[in-house]
């Protein structure tokens, strides 16, 4: 009863007072708009605010239209009302934590967000999380610079066939320390060309991706293969559910 009268003695005081007080707006509605990489500030704020800002949601006229003609072409197994946009934050390589943003299958949408949730939780590392769209669909520039990315309409590098990135449901993460590893012409090629030293997984190292490691057993336990587990070559960046 005596804090309920204090605190109208104050909302009456501030009436006459003529101020008005200042409602923080949420981690949502301050970055809503913001782009992907954006460094965001969750210091004070509630649990609740950071868990708003791990959602799902439809492809907008904007962001499909930056799409057309650079991860999304004519011919794609996928429809627009098939894919989503997920929004999550990811804790960088600098400790800070960022907005990160990746087009996805809809099927699987939901369980990524939880398993970034879980990373982002965990504190694991993620260099950089960007629609590819920010490299025109280019994928040796989206992973030379290390960026981790999903939808991408694109064929299988040195083949006919298509990327499952074609249907939104492959994952690279971290893709510097975490390269592709394959034969061409009988010789071991390694992409992007900077992974060379990465490329020997014997080495010890920061961000790479073991069966040890957290990110490996989340996505096993999603349901998710591993590129790292293939015997022809190696993609230790990929992901990729059926």
């Amino acid at each position: 009863m005596v804090k309920e009268t204090l605190a109208l003695l104050l909302a009456v005081e501030l009436t006459l007072s003529g101020t008005t007080p200042t409602v923080q707006k949420t981690l949502y509605d301050t970055y809503k708009d913001k782009p992907a990489l954006t460094v965001v500030d969750v210091k004070g704020r509630e649990k609740k605010e950071v868990d708003e800002m791990f959602y799902v949601r439809k492809i907008s006229d904007k962001i499909w239209k930056d799409m057309k003609g650079k991860s999304y072409h004519k011919g794609c197994p996928v429809k627009r009302k098939d894919l989503r946009v997920l929004r999550v934050l990811y804790y960088g390589y600098d400790k800070k934590h960022h907005i990160g943003e990746m087009v996805i299958n809809k099927s699987l949408a939901k369980g990524a967000k939880t398993i970034f949730y879980k990373l982002y939780k965990k504190k694991y590392q993620i260099h950089k999380m960007q629609r590819i769209d920010a490299y025109g669909g280019d994928d040796d520039a989206s992973i030379a610079d290390d960026n981790t990315s999903c939808f991408n309409h694109r064929k299988v590098e040195g083949s006919k066939n298509l990327s499952k990135h074609s249907y939104g449901r492959a994952i690279d993460i971290n893709p510097v320390h975490n390269p592709y590893v394959h034969k061409v012409n009988g010789k071991w090629k390694v992409s992007p060309k900077k992974s060379k030293k990465y490329a020997d997984r014997s080495k010890k190292f920061k961000h790479k991706i073991t069966h040890n490691d957290y990110c490996f057993k989340l996505f096993k336990k999603a349901g998710y293969k591993w590129g790292g587990d293939w015997i022809t070559l190696k993609d230790y960046q990929h992901f990729q559910k059926i």
